[in-house]
């Protein structure tokens, strides 16, 4: 090889691990890059400071989505006014870079508390895709801001507390859960042109977000609907497998599924968490109850780290439960809030509740050991935080903040 192919071979190497860095710290949709709450770019300091150092704030407006966070440029999804809007920002200063907005009916009754959407935009493929609070679909481009494509096919039904989950985006397909109660539809809108590739008309749509798995080869999107959690095969939305999952009381399916291999486990308001084995049995796929455990979530989706589950229990206290059979490793005496994240930061975990404090902590399943408290916020917060190298987006009741560990 002579010297310029050299230095070419060189700048290309460079070329990609610059990328892969800056990819690493992206945050495209709900709960991070493989919506398991794992932060892989986030830089743990080695001492935590009593405070965090804020870079920047700005207004955006009510709502409780999390941003996404797509190389240098942030998008939020919120309401202002009469209006549902996302918002483009710069993500090293906060300035507006373009903005959507459309009519939309606010959240009314016990959920008009929080007018604002609760559905995090998903980025894949320069887009933009937001499912408002009413069930309206919409894909921008993510550069510019044109609106590509718009649905509404929610029919004016909405769940009990108005719409809530992420669509997600795969294999070019947008997958979004529609409808109200008793009745629903999973749509895949074709990202190009906002065509439906196909449709699932079932039960009524939960609050928890989709995931997706291979199992046995076949890719297919996890769904938990009010009742059940189902798995529905990417290429044609065929039902592959259904399992119950029905809340108890008031309860709600709230959080996002965990996948494991072809592993799924679910947690819910006063049913525990359960593990099902997702496995072919002649032409037909089952879903098979590993165990049962009794620790559940409410507003929370627990993460999966070195086969233990790390969350926010029903009661608002963090918990550490064995993923191999359901059984508490640990629980805290000192209550967070129901509503809050817990966020796989490498060497440590992060928790945030409404209450505003994020605490970091050791991922061990003897017991817990908290390694810092800092407030982040004088208001409550209730969108997921994103974690990346060593920056910290919050989103308040009406407010963004860039905060740096150092």
């Amino acid at each position: 090889m002579n010297m310029s192919n050299r230095k070419w071979a060189v700048l290309v190497l460079c070329t990609v691990l610059i990328a892969g860095m800056v990819s690493a710290q992206d945050w495209p949709q709900w709960r991070g890059a493989n919506r398991d709450g794992k932060a892989t770019g986030f830089t743990a300091p080695a001492t935590w400071p009593k405070e965090l150092k804020a870079q920047w704030k700005v207004a955006v407006g009510p709502g409780d989505s999390t941003p996404a966070l797509v190389g240098d440029k942030l998008f939020v999804f919120t309401r202002d006014g009469a209006d549902e809007v996302t918002l483009c920002l710069n993500a090293a200063d906060g300035k507006e870079i373009w903005r959507d907005k459309y009519p939309a009916a606010a959240a009314t009754g016990p959920a008009g508390r929080h007018p604002g959407p609760r559905s995090s935009p998903t980025v894949a493929d320069g887009k933009v895709v937001t499912l408002g609070v009413g069930g309206t679909v919409s894909c921008l481009d993510a550069a510019s801001g044109k609106v590509l494509w718009r649905k509404d096919d929610a029919s004016g039904s909405v769940p009990k507390f108005f719409t809530s989950m992420s669509p997600i985006i795969v294999d070019g397909l947008a997958i979004a859960h529609v409808g109200g109660e008793g009745k629903g539809q999973v749509i895949a809108y074709e990202l190009a042109n906002g065509n439906a590739k196909w449709k699932w008309a079932g039960e009524g749509p939960g609050y928890a977000s989709p995931v997706l798995m291979t199992a046995d080869g076949v890719k297919q999107v996890v769904i938990e609907t009010e009742k059940s959690v189902v798995g529905l095969a990417v290429a044609d939305g065929k039902l592959l497998w259904q399992a119950p999952f029905a809340p108890s009381g008031m309860g709600t399916n709230a959080a996002t599924p965990i996948i494991d291999g072809q592993t799924v486990i679910v947690a819910g308001q006063g049913r525990g968490t359960k593990a099902f084995k997702i496995a072919k049995e002649g032409d037909a796929f089952a879903a098979k109850e590993l165990w049962s455990g009794k620790t559940g979530t409410v507003f929370n989706s627990p993460v999966l780290k070195d086969g233990k589950l790390f969350g926010i229990s029903e009661g608002g206290f963090l918990y550490c439960m064995n993923a191999a059979d359901g059984k508490d490793a640990w629980t805290t005496s000192d209550k967070l809030d129901r509503f809050g994240a817990v966020i796989d930061g490498g060497s440590c975990l992060l928790a945030l509740s409404t209450n505003s404090n994020l605490i970091a902590y050791e991922p061990s399943d003897k017991e817990y050991k908290e390694l810092a408290k800092i407030k982040v916020s004088d208001k409550q917060i209730y969108a997921h935080p994103v974690v990346a190298g060593k920056r910290i987006f919050v989103r308040d009741t009406d407010s963004l903040s860039l905060l740096t560990t150092e």
